[in-house]
């Protein structure tokens, strides 16, 4: 299957026979989605456990669960594998067990340490270490396409050292989780930009949005929201007796982490070139092997060798790190496929069609904003399982008012990348930071990192101002061309 051109993407089709029956009425179609959200907010607020596999048990639960009040149950069975099946789910378990393997490599060969070796030859202090460990981070992000594998790998080398070279704990702490939501809001191997993009089918030609296009259309959303961050980090980084005690960065990194920055690059390049993300992670694991190789960042063995009669080597590690995932995308995409044969899909479609925000290209934008929010919101931040949730939703919304594939990629990543996926408490995002940092220093309240994460935070007002001013929107016109000026029908 090629990269560049899918089939539609929505997880199963509106059914031409009668919708999906129910014992108490179309309403209990929704029990496997509650069942789900019900494991989310029990794992993440409850427990306070961040585990995709967990999240896909859940899923799977609820499709158990939802069987039970389906008066049709080899019907809701078959629905249920048709959006397993679908062209999306597939494309993205694909997709996933590909990068899962490249990103591992990055993580594998210490780019971050190259960084904080660099931050230590520059003798960097105060505020001016949160901005480079933004910078720095993001790149990190960017490189790997995981924001939370990101954090952890970030968190020991920079966190650690920050107080001892005069930054303020929770803008800095904030700063590290801010880098890694813009590596995946941006990285076009990062599983949201992958999700945000084969959930948006076109209309005038088979497939769905590259995720070279979505990359190259959604940049300068989020490197205008990085720009304001990094100026907020500049004013607000430093500590506040503006200390500059002994660095203990020494001995946290090696120079030679920086030469992986030649395949992420190239991976960059091609992905935005092509337009073909298989293309891209296919050349960025030749050169990124052959490169760690090189400068000695890793040994053969570490590329796939047997340890105590086990395999080992980034390429099996990289293909069981995104088990999880695809666990989860294969549970959320049963559950679509489920309410999409029981015509929930359409009902709510047809809801906001027929109402005022339906009606006009600006109030598609604020119900997909909306709906993405809300959904990561209930999704304890988990980005990714919100968008293949509700990016069928934002498919057949912003379709029906003629917005390009890649603009409802934009607006549903973005929102979902934003104000949503950092809400006090009910944010894995925030979780897993408070938890990282009570790790690596002195611990810093959940409010206060809130307050510190200032990207996702201005990434949310920068697509406001898009939504509301119609910035960057573009509707589809024949051959799938992006047009300022909706076609006339």
């Amino acid at each position: 299957m090629s990269a560049t051109a899918h089939p539609t993407a929505t997880p199963g089709s509106t059914p031409a026979t009668a919708p999906l029956r129910f014992a108490g009425g179309w309403t209990l179609s929704f029990v496997p989605l509650v069942v789900f959200l019900a494991g989310c907010v029990t794992y993440f607020v409850v427990f306070k456990a961040f585990d995709l596999s967990a999240l896909a048990m859940a899923a799977f639960v609820g499709l158990l669960a939802g069987s039970v009040a389906c008066r049709e149950n080899p019907r809701y069975w078959d629905a249920a594998v048709r959006g397993i099946s679908s062209p999306a789910s597939v494309t993205i378990v694909l997709i996933l067990f590909v990068i899962g393997m490249y990103s591992e490599l990055v993580k594998t060969s210490g780019v971050a340490g190259g960084f904080a070796w660099l931050a230590e030859t520059l003798g960097i202090t105060g505020a001016g270490f949160t901005v480079f460990t933004f910078l720095a981070v993001c790149t990190v992000a960017v490189s790997t396409g995981s924001s939370i594998g990101t954090m952890f790998t970030a968190f020991p080398v920079f966190f650690a050292a920050g107080p001892a070279v005069g930054a303020e704990p929770a803008v800095l702490a904030g700063a590290i989780v801010s880098g890694a939501i813009f590596g995946d809001n941006l990285a076009p191997v990062s599983d949201t930009t992958i999700i945000s993009a084969s959930t948006q089918s076109f209309r005038t030609r088979p497939g769905t949005a590259d995720v070279g296009g979505v990359v190259r259309s959604r940049a300068p959303y989020a490197l205008v929201a990085a720009a304001f961050s990094t100026v907020v980090f500049a004013l607000l980084g430093g500590a506040a007796d503006g200390a500059a005690r002994a660095p203990e960065l020494a001995g946290a990194g090696a120079p030679r982490g920086l030469w992986m920055l030649l395949p992420v690059v190239a991976v960059l390049v091609v992905a935005v070139r092509t337009r073909d993300i298989f293309r891209a992670v296919a050349v960025g694991l030749v050169l990124g092997t052959l490169t760690a190789l090189a400068a000695g960042l890793i040994s053969p063995a570490q590329v796939l060798s047997v340890s105590e009669g086990a395999p080992a080597g980034y390429l099996v590690t990289g293909t069981t790190a995104v088990l999880g995932t695809v666990a989860l995308v294969i549970g959320v995409f049963g559950v679509m496929g489920v309410l999409v044969e029981a015509g929930v899909l359409d009902r709510l479609t047809s809801a906001l069609r027929s109402g005022r925000l339906g009606r006009t290209p600006a109030g598609a934008e604020v119900a997909i904003a909306v709906g993405s929010t809300v959904t990561t919101v209930l999704f304890g931040g988990v980005n990714s399982a919100s968008m293949i949730a509700f990016g069928p939703v934002a498919d057949e919304i912003g379709g029906r008012a003629g917005l390009h594939p890649y603009r409802r990629s934009n607006v549903l990543d973005c929102f979902a990348m934003g104000l949503g996926c950092v809400v006090p408490f009910l944010s894995a995002f925030l979780f897993i930071g408070a938890t990282l940092v009570e790790g690596n220093g002195a611990p810093v309240s959940a409010g206060a990192l809130f307050a510190g994460t200032v990207y996702p935070l201005a990434l949310t007002a920068v697509m406001a101002v898009c939504v509301l001013t119609g910035w960057g929107r573009r509707f589809e016109a024949a051959g799938g061309a992006a047009v300022k000026q909706r076609p006339v029908a």
